[in-house]
């Protein structure tokens, strides 16, 4: 349901985009090619299976961890200055 001058589905449509522009973000981020032996930023070793799993990875996993929690806190969406939000 839309209203005021917006169409039917218009919301849905919104979502659908932020979803789509979160994934080709996440698709962006992905490493690509040869996996490092050591991990680049403490230069421990990246298990085999890991490098396996992960083609093009550079990171332990301790790093990786360190790097994700380090990109939520910086990044999001401001949602308090969203209008769906003033609206509820």
């Amino acid at each position: 349901m839309a209203g005021g001058w917006s169409r039917d589905g218009a919301v849905q449509d919104q979502i659908d985009a932020s979803v789509e522009d979160a994934v080709q973000r996440a698709r962006s981020q992905l490493a690509d090619g040869e996996s490092a032996v050591n991990c680049e930023e403490c230069d421990r070793p990246i298990p085999e299976e890991r490098r396996k799993a992960i083609p093009g990875i550079q990171l332990c996993v301790a790093c990786q961890s360190a790097l994700e929690k380090q990109d939520v806190a910086s990044g999001g969406i401001n949602r308090r200055g969203s209008k769906d939000s003033q609206l509820r």
